[in-house]
């Protein structure tokens, strides 16, 4: 004992453990929601930390370089190319979508060109082993999904544009493929000269020039950038560094982590409940040893240090099984990942990761195991005795607990957030949408109460049940509404937008999209289009590439090189973008304000802005804009402000000019094909690959599935992250069960005494199950619907189609898990002797 006459930690420990069970038998509920929990955020914080090195640590590698410098429809100067010697070696290389063919087979494949320093950083590693650079003359590495779509062998020839070259391995390992972005097909690389010499590059091709520098001194690759942008102000340059190898892979794995992370979160507070029911119900067993120690001498704190240091124990074991779980799960996800995303496969340790984890598992089984605990230390001996028969009453003083651990769950989130905003906003969504459903869940327990009472005695039982003192309905509502509701909102969002790709995208999108079509050759494309489909709709635009350098006012023009960031919504001000002249207003266009200019205008160049960009960098008509084009200023006058329908899925162009201000430029067109529903696509291509060699046919169906693929990926991460949610649900149900055990024995044993058979008692408990899991049936389909359709609609800009069969599937399977689980759970008390429960009342 302590001089306050409290025992000391120590016998608190010894006590505790003597009674404590190796296999935790009564806290193992406790157990499960922790492992649950604490292994989903393991594994999330674990990967998303791995990924981060990776692009943090291998950003050379991925990159290809210290810098990369990008320019489009021209290779960099003498001049550039003597300015980025000066920094270290160089490298260069050529970037274009090109159609590959062998006999009637083609594939779109995205050709990359390198010189003999490829690579500077990392190795190209082929199929068969061996560690590669650039190409042979006459040769090219081919990626496994180009060698299928041709359907060639090592060894075998195809052709490229006019040239034919010989498929001399499979490509293994791309250091710099993660850089290189989006591309319509697989790889192919070959020889620098290739492209030249294969006649795919034309004056006005779409092609994209990389020089890579590897460094030869300690330099800041930001101060590089400044130095070349002021030298070449006008050259049209789009750098990339070591720092931010892969920005759009680096902002989608930080996005998804954090989304990953709360919605992990989230199903760990969900599982509290279940927690807190656990710990009432090991409590409840556990109400005679409290007694005998009060009788003892025991303090109510004497109570809290003895069941606390339990419950201690049991939180850490759960929180260090679900972090060695969460670490042994993430070497499968990076092979799942592998190839995707930069994370290498095998076991990944990450402290901060690790720790997180663990912080809010203790945290939240400390919040939730406060409350019953904080309420068994308040009652004196007899109370406890008969509280079978006089339940105790809530602690208010263990809201303080509960608050104040919140409080500490939400300030850890944001404080290890990198977009607090962001996270803060999911949180007290998440936070609303609980308090909402607890309150329906006391309207249910209300609606019970009032409802007329049933003539069967089962249902009238069953009904009773849902509002009875002590009954759990709020707390299941809550966690079961929330979980379920997940699954509806993930299972609406991926099939409407599963929906707009099937049934709006194909109806609205051409058929091909062909680009490098030579001007001169204009009429013969469309006579050979007409030929195979005389029905086709042909639409071409002239295509360029083009930096808006200087925009506002003519007296006072703003020079985009001097802005200290680029507004929000001005993406078209980042590097260069697509241009292109027409002498009427594009399809699917509509004037905002202004008017559109006459078909012969020969005046002062014009140009036709979208009206979400003028917006943003506040651009007004009569405001001049300036771009560069291949090196070139020109200055063109707003004419008008214009909304563009980008779900059309044609050409759409951010900025359109007058003919006059860009035709004498080389370029060259690009069109969209229309064939009719009885065509035959497979002439078409093989026609236009054969007549133009140097264009690039793209069939629209294969962006589809590209696009498929992708909503899939991300579709099965967040489906997996709910699925914790969902097991945190079920495990509050059976902390609901397990919690009530005590008084359910007792009602089953009253009934049994009054003839009831074990068949009748089974399918009460499973009519009070079954009515709950209809009202959460309709809750988490209201909800879940309801936040789908803001994603859908406002988020995502689509169409609201969602596939009705399927949600209600996916929701149908969930409640017939809940109500399995619950008829299992309520199985114990079957087993129960009414004569021993009797006397042990």
């Amino acid at each position: 004992m302590t001089d306050t006459g409290r025992i000391s930690w120590a016998l608190a420990w010894k006590l505790a453990r003597r009674e404590l069970s190796l296999r935790f038998k009564g806290l193992r509920l406790l157990l499960v929601c922790l492992f649950l929990g604490t292994g989903a955020l393991t594994a999330i914080g674990t990967l998303t930390s791995a990924i981060d090195n990776e692009l943090e640590n291998r950003g050379q590698e991925l990159l290809g370089g210290d810098l990369e410098v990008e320019i489009w429809q021209r290779s960099p100067s003498e001049d550039e190319f003597e300015a980025f010697a000066r920094y270290g070696e160089i490298s260069t290389g050529t970037r274009l979508q090109v159609v590959a063919r062998n006999g009637e087979n083609t594939a779109p494949v995205g050709l990359k060109a390198v010189d003999a320093a490829y690579p500077l950083y990392g190795v190209l590693t082929l199929e068969d082993g061996r560690e590669v650079g650039a190409p042979a003359s006459g040769e090219a590495w081919l990626d496994q999904g180009a060698m299928d779509r041709l359907g060639i062998e090592v060894g075998e020839t195809f052709r490229v544009g006019t040239a034919e070259l010989t498929a001399g391995g499979v490509i293994g390992g791309e250091p710099d493929r993660l850089s290189e972005g989006f591309q319509l097909g697989p790889t192919i690389i070959v020889d620098e000269s290739v492209p030249a010499t294969s006649g795919l590059l034309q004056p006005g091709s779409m092609y994209q020039s990389k020089t890579r520098i590897a460094f030869d001194a300690a330099r800041d690759p930001a101060e590089v950038e400044d130095a070349l942008m002021d030298a070449f102000p006008l050259s049209g340059f789009d750098f990339r560094n070591r720092d931010r190898a892969s920005p759009g892979a680096d902002r989608f794995v930080g996005r998804m982590g954090e989304f990953l992370t709360l919605v992990g979160l989230a199903a760990l507070v969900i599982a509290g409940i279940g927690i807190g029911g656990g710990v009432s119900s090991y409590l409840e067993a556990r109400r005679s040893s409290i007694a005998t120690l009060k009788v003892l001498g025991a303090t109510s704190g004497d109570i809290a240090r003895i069941y606390g240091l339990q419950v201690v124990a049991a939180a850490l074991t759960g929180s260090v099984a679900g972090v060695v779980a969460g670490l042994a799960v993430t070497p499968l996800l990076s092979i799942a990942l592998e190839g995707l995303l930069p994370v290498q496969s095998g076991f990944v340790l990450a402290p901060g990761a690790l720790l997180l984890a663990a912080a809010y598992g203790l945290l939240v089984a400390l919040v939730f195991a406060a409350t019953p605990i904080l309420r068994a230390r308040q009652f004196p001996a007899m109370a406890l005795m008969r509280a079978r028969v006089a339940p105790l009453a809530r602690d208010r003083g263990a809201w303080v607990w509960v608050g104040g651990g919140l409080a500490a769950i939400v300030a850890l989130a944001l404080l290890t957030s990198n977009t607090p905003l962001l996270s803060g906003g999911f949180l007290a969504g998440a936070g609303v949408m609980l308090l909402l459903l607890a309150g329906l869940g006391l309207a249910i327990r209300h609606a019970a109460r009032r409802v007329s009472r049933p003539s069967d005695p089962l249902l009238r039982n069953a009904l009773a049940n849902l509002h009875r003192p002590g009954a759990a309905t709020s707390g299941l509502v809550t966690a079961l509404g929330f979980g379920l509701s997940a699954f509806v909102l993930l299972a609406a969002i991926q099939t409407s937008i599963d929906g707009n790709i099937q049934n709006r995208v194909p109806a609205e999108a051409p058929d091909y999209f062909v680009l490098d079509i030579p001007r001169d050759n204009a009429d013969d494309f469309r006579e050979l289009v007409l030929t195979q489909d005389p029905d086709a709709t042909i639409r071409t635009v002239p295509a360029l590439r083009g930096v808006v350098t200087a925009f506002g006012p003519e007296e006072a023009m703003t020079r985009v090189a001097e802005l200290d960031e680029i507004p929000d919504g001005a993406w078209a001000l980042n590097g260069e973008r697509g241009l292109t002249y027409s002498e009427a207003l594009p399809p699917g266009n509509s004037l905002v304000e202004g008017s559109w200019w006459e078909a012969d205008h020969n005046g002062e160049p014009l140009v036709s802005v979208d009206a979400e960009f003028a917006q943003a960098i506040d651009l007004q008509v009569g405001d001049s804009l300036t771009i560069a084009l291949l090196g070139v200023e020109r200055t063109a006058r707003v004419a008008n402000l214009r909304r563009i329908d980008w779900e059309s899925l044609g050409f759409n162009y951010v900025l359109v000019f007058s003919p006059n201000a860009l035709e004498d430029a080389p370029h060259n067109l690009a069109a969209t094909i229309e064939l009719s529903d009885d065509s035959d696509t497979g002439p078409l291509l093989r026609g236009l690959v054969q007549r133009f060699p140097s264009s690039s046919a793209i069939e629209v169906g294969q962006l589809l599935t590209q696009a498929r693929d992708v909503l899939g990926q991300v579709g099965l991460a967040t489906l997996a992250a709910a699925s914790v949610a969902v097991l945190a649900g079920l495990a509050v149900l059976l902390g609901a069960i397990a919690a009530a055990r005590a008084a359910r024995t007792y009602d089953t044993v009253v009934l049994r005494v009054l003839g009831a058979s074990r068949g009748q008692i089974l399918w009460m408990q499973f009519l009070e199950y079954l009515l709950l899991a209809a009202i959460l049936a309709i809750v988490a389909l209201a909800i879940g619907s309801a936040l789908a359709w803001l994603v859908v609609t406002q988020l995502f800009e689509f169409d609201w189609l969602p596939d009705w069969g399927t949600v209600l599937a996916v929701l149908g399977a969930g409640l017939a898990l809940v109500v399995g689980f619950a008829v299992l759970g309520s199985l114990p008390l079957l087993r129960a002797k009414p004569a021993q429960a009797l006397r042990a009342l």
